[in-house]
């Protein structure tokens, strides 16, 4: 299985994919795991970021999307929040800024009234098959973007999250089995694991689980927009399930970490890579 050659300039758009990632629009059936809570979700305008907002508003979640500059992928999700019967409000910025960082969360306060989940999943990668390939400026705006910005995050929510509160982290099968061609982007991921362990520890007295989810291929407009067209075609062939994981398919995931229902679990990162171990 594969998909046609296609490239975008990065963030790229949802609209430009072919074939149309799905992100549960159709499928997703909520049952009122997520009554009542207030979600922050980076990322939440395409890909993984808007499956996950689709679920925690049928779910029964509030939610508030972060987004670079995607405005009418953007306006998309949040329909789809609205359709749910829930508030969606938008913050669009670059959040490899701290202080964009801390305004996402008091947006969320003052949109949402407070903030029970905290997803952290906008993610920047460019392929690139030698270190000398990788400009400075791209190197620093990675760290900057995927890693930094869950500290800033964290650091900036965990005044306004109480007891019984979530964060669920986006990080990769390349935290654990790094892509030679995405060095900044695995090193990022690592990093995202290993602070999901330490904040677990940290605020388990605070009674605030935090989790994260390490995606394997995953159709999202990251790949074509960032990946080599020959790349793109054979993108999630890799994996033994022979193709590209859907959004959709990793939104229970965030739903079952974000929900009470699982108070036990923290420290974990839940492997979703289409067949390929993590040991």
């Amino acid at each position: 299985m594969s998909q046609p050659p296609q490239q975008q300039t990065p963030p790229g758009t949802t609209a430009e994919m072919t074939p149309t990632p799905d992100h549960g629009e159709e499928s997703y059936e909520g049952s009122g795991r997520l009554t009542g809570k207030r979600a922050v979700i980076t990322g939440g305008d395409s890909g993984i970021g808007r499956a996950v907002a689709i679920a925690f508003a049928r779910e029964g979640a509030d939610v508030l999307i972060s987004y670079l500059n995607e405005d009418e992928d953007a306006a998309d999700t949040a329909e789809w929040v609205r359709r749910a019967g829930r508030t969606a409000a938008l913050v669009a910025g670059d959040l490899s800024s701290p202080e964009h960082c801390r305004e996402v969360i008091a947006a969320a306060v003052r949109e949402l009234g407070g903030i029970d989940i905290l997803v952290s999943n906008a993610a920047f990668q460019m392929s690139h098959e030698t270190i000398e390939e990788i400009p400075d400026e791209e190197w620093d705006f990675t760290i900057a973007t995927n890693l930094s910005a869950f500290f800033h995050l964290v650091k900036a929510a965990l005044p306004h999250m109480g007891a019984g509160a979530s964060i669920v982290a986006t990080t990769s099968i390349n935290y654990q089995q790094p892509s030679p061609q995405l060095l900044p982007y695995a090193v990022t991921k690592a990093g995202m694991a290993n602070m999901v362990a330490s904040l677990a520890q940290s605020l388990a007295e605070r009674g605030i689980r935090v989790n994260g989810v390490a995606p394997g291929p995953i159709w999202t407009p990251l790949i074509p927009s960032t990946m080599p067209e020959e790349a793109v075609e054979s993108f999630g062939q890799q994996a033994p399930l022979e193709r590209p994981g859907q959004p959709v398919e990793l939104a229970p995931i965030y739903v079952m970490l974000a929900s009470d229902e699982v108070s036990y679990v923290s420290g974990a990162v839940v492997p979703a890579t289409g067949g390929k171990p993590m040991l």
